[in-house]
């Protein structure tokens, strides 16, 4: 037990690994924001501008392993922990010029940049934080002052604790809010600049503390109290929040995931097909857009599909049913109505020769978009013994990630006789080429019960 123990301790000493000494003399080195490092920050934030404002996660990478903003940060840490009043008034004072400069930059970026993107992803990504973002900054600053201090540097660390703790994309997303007087991007992506920097200042506390760093003589321990006092109630005041948000994001990943999994295992609703879906969790409560095809679902099959969404712990209220596509034959009674009114365009009164005019021209519209059914189920019935009919309807089909929206063929088979699922997919290739669109879906209707 003895050697277990010294085995132990040996594992985590760092008494023989660190130097306190050199590591407060580089991190005091690092604070001051002049001369080329106020330039080196100000490319940084523009690089970092370019790379949130077209969405590219290397452009941003590479700008946070240029930016210098973690000089100020662990200065603090260390005047907070070694209760040198000096050195924590020149790091905030830094701290400050820092933030204004990468803020003034990204501003001035956006106000000029022609580029907007429909998808702001890596913008928003950094307007609503969560505890996940304390322990990264929280373990991020751990790593950090500990390479600070160690004797032999790797020099990786540094670069992967700039990159993770990600200081520099909520100040540009600051300044994005501020260029497009967006309060949602301010307030959000400066809570969560906020955290990174408490926990990153916590972590480098703690650890200058641990390693018994030297202060200055005759250091005040009155600052020392009021500091720790100080240090707690602002942990509390970011870490609730940020909780809060955690819990927020939990249930928006299980509601994608219980309408994720109610959809796959309810296809076929009596003879309804879900062709498409998407949900909204930015509503509160959530909602599932749900896209149907095939016949008008009936009561009792409804009621069924609400008991069973009811099971995955989504209520009626947050399921709304699209059945546009449903209804075929109200097409071709608009239809039946446009060609009787052309046939009949000789005997119109002359004022109304534009609108016949026009209505030709939506006929032609229309029957160039009209999908060949009965054609379809005499080719599909000589290749396949048991297709008797081939119903086709055309939609729209939204993608959940882009929000994108796109056509899709939605054919239903009916059959005598089940079909494979090699033959199912066959007949979708074929039906892709033969009516020349990109997204074909295949339902086998047998007749039967499921």
């Amino acid at each position: 037990m003895n050697k277990l123990t010294h085995f132990f301790r040996s594992l985590v000493n760092m008494k023989d690994h660190v130097d306190a000494e050199a590591a407060s003399v580089n991190i005091r080195s690092g604070i001051a924001f002049r001369g080329p490092n106020v330039l080196i920050l100000a490319c940084a934030i523009i690089i970092a501008s370019v790379g949130l404002n077209l969405n590219s996660i290397p452009v941003i990478i590479g700008a946070m392993l240029i930016s210098p903003v973690m000089g100020p940060i662990l200065g603090f840490g260390l005047g907070l922990g070694t209760n040198d009043t000096a050195l924590v008034k020149e790091a905030l004072k830094n701290f400050l010029v820092m933030v204004l400069i990468s803020i003034l930059s990204s501003t001035l970026f956006y106000l000029i940049s022609p580029l907007q993107m429909e998808h702001q992803t890596e913008l928003l990504a950094r307007t609503n934080p969560t505890l996940y973002d304390v322990l990264i900054a929280l373990f991020g600053g751990f790593a950090g002052i500990l390479e600070n201090a160690r004797k032999e540097k790797s020099g990786t660390v540094i670069p992967g604790v700039a990159i993770a703790t990600a200081l520099m994309p909520p100040l540009c997303t600051v300044g994005y809010g501020i260029a497009h007087l967006e309060l949602r991007f301010i307030l959000g992506a400066f809570y969560l600049f906020i955290i990174n920097t408490v926990f990153i200042t916590l972590a480098t506390f703690v650890t200058v503390k641990y390693l018994h760093f030297t202060g200055p003589v005759g250091a005040d321990e009155a600052l020392r109290k009021r500091s720790a006092r100080w240090i707690t109630v602002i942990m509390v005041i970011l870490l609730v929040p940020s909780v809060l948000t955690a819990i927020e994001m939990i249930r928006d990943n299980n509601f994608t995931r219980s309408a994720q999994r109610l959809v796959l295992e309810n296809k076929n609703i009596g003879k309804a097909y879900i062709y498409d879906y998407k949900t909204d969790v930015e509503a509160r409560p959530p909602v599932l857009d749900l896209y149907m095809a095939g016949e008008k679902m009936d009561a009792s099959a409804r009621e069924k599909f609400y008991l069973e969404a009811e099971e995955e712990g989504i209520t009626r209220s947050q399921i709304i049913i699209h059945e546009d596509a449903a209804f075929q034959n109200e097409l071709m009674t608009e239809s039946e109505i446009i060609r009787s009114l052309i046939e009949g365009r000789d005997q119109q009164v002359a004022t109304l020769n534009g609108r016949v005019d026009s209505l030709s021209v939506e006929l032609q519209s229309y029957k160039s978009r009209e999908l060949p059914s009965a054609l379809l189920t005499r080719e599909l019935a000589a290749q396949y013994d048991g297709i008797q009919q081939v119903t086709l309807t055309r939609g729209e089909q939204v993608d959940a990630q882009s929000g994108t929206a796109g056509e899709i063929v939605v054919a239903i088979l009916q059959s005598r006789t089940p079909l494979k699922e090699a033959e199912r997919l066959r007949i979708r290739r074929w039906l892709e080429v033969r009516l020349g669109v990109e997204n074909v879906e295949v339902f086998v209707d047998t007749g039967t019960k499921k």
